[in-house]
């Protein structure tokens, strides 16, 4: 049952690869038209790749009034949904700390605290249309204002 259920997924691959990316060009091109990149980390692809974007991963720049809280309060009360990057800092997990004895850091993890307190994705899920994804621009704008 579940291997049928996959192939028949994956025949529509190219499909949402497509619109995924469709999605995620939209979402940046809006971002930079207007002028809400200059409160965000935008995501960007690897030289030399080709992503299929499970998300539009945002980090706050530093010098903002708003935590990455208040903004992901206000997206998700107005039905935007959004995410925390799936990325964390293991030296500051309770599983770790109380288990894990045997580790050395080498370097500072600033960069992984920031990524930690500040990043969030937005979906591109691929039956999202250009009315829902400017949606989520006009909440973001709103709340951008409000500040």
């Amino acid at each position: 049952m579940q291997a049928s259920l996959w192939l028949a997924q994956l025949e529509k691959l190219e499909w949402f690869i497509a619109k995924r990316r469709e999605n995620f060009d939209y979402l940046k091109s809006k971002f930079i038209e207007n002028w809400i990149d200059k409160y965000f980390i935008l995501p960007k692809e690897t030289p030399n790749s080709e992503a299929s974007w499970f998300g539009f991963v945002l980090s706050l720049k530093e010098w903002l009034s708003f935590s990455r809280e208040d903004l992901l309060k206000y997206l998700n009360d107005n039905k935007v949904w959004t995410r925390l990057l799936f990325a964390w800092n293991y030296l500051k997990q309770p599983a770790f700390i109380n288990y894990v004895k045997d580790y050395r850091v080498i370097w500072d993890l600033k960069n992984t605290d920031y990524i930690m307190n500040n990043t969030f994705w937005i979906w591109v899920f691929p039956w999202l249309d250009k009315e829902k994804l400017d949606y989520v621009i006009l909440k973001i704008k709103e709340f951008l204002n409000g500040k």
